[in-house]
């Protein structure tokens, strides 16, 4: 299995040198019947970040730090429309020209690999030729996450995945999305509940893996059965969360 590791930016400020900023750390294997099999771990390696984006400049520009810095994706929060999904994943890869396969997203990645080819334990063409969007270009080792967390989004979702090639999967930011419908923080409820169900079933219309981000011991069992390929828990003194979704799901 690999072990990857996320930063949270969006609550709090980002440093590049901060280690302290992790958030979460996940496990993914391949050997689920569930599919996709995520689970957090405690080990320093693969890295995702992320970021606060007010305005599509600053996004770029955080992005392109942290890519170069070496993660092996971005968390984009707050996508509402397939137009910040396109800018999402533009910012993710590097130009080409339009004559290029899988041209679009067109690229706005700035180049400067140096210190993520020696990261990734490659030479720098070498790094070129993965440094792209999975699962768009298969080669690629970049993952880009969106993050539904409004109406709006869930209202755009099945036109952003329709347009947007490249999304490797979907977070859905429950907290802000049950702030907005009234039941602050109330993952259970069933208006709540609905509205991830939405998000889910567009997702699957697309074959998209789906992101919940507060699993539990008690709803483990749930969120596996609805189809749910991507698990976020919190750990406390250990992870027993973790241990039963692995046992449900066979990982």
């Amino acid at each position: 299995m690999d072990a990857s590791l996320f930063e949270d930016a969006t609550h709090q400020a980002y440093y590049k040198t901060d280690r302290h900023r992790i958030r979460l750390l996940v496990f993914r294997s391949s050997e689920s019947p569930q599919g996709w099999f995520y689970q957090l771990c405690d080990l320093d390696t693969n890295k995702f970040e992320n970021f606060p984006v007010s305005d599509w400049v600053s996004g770029r520009t955080f992005a392109k730090q942290a890519l170069d810095r070496g993660v092996y994706g971005v968390v984009w929060p707050h996508i509402s429309n397939a137009a910040q999904a396109y800018n999402a994943v533009s910012a993710c890869r590097y130009p080409r020209l339009k004559s290029a396969s899988n041209y679009e997203p067109a690229g706005a990645r700035g180049d400067g690999p140096t210190t993520a080819a020696r990261y990734w334990g490659l030479s720098q063409q070498d790094y070129y030729k993965k440094a792209d969007v999975w699962p768009l270009v298969p080669q690629g080792e970049l993952l880009v996450f969106l993050m539904i967390e409004d109406t709006q989004g869930i209202a755009n979702l099945d036109d952003i995945l329709k347009n947007v090639p490249g999304i490797g999967c979907v977070l859905i930011g429950e907290g802000d999305l049950s702030q907005e419908l009234g039941y602050p923080r109330q993952y259970e409820h069933p208006i709540v509940l609905d509205a991830m169900s939405q998000i889910l079933g567009t997702c699957k219309k697309h074959n998209i893996p789906v992101g919940h981000p507060h699993v539990t011991s008690k709803n483990v069992e749930r969120v596996l059965a609805e189809g749910y390929r991507f698990l976020m828990s919190a750990p406390v003194r250990g992870y027993a969360t973790i241990e039963k979704a692995r046992t449900l799901s066979g990982a």
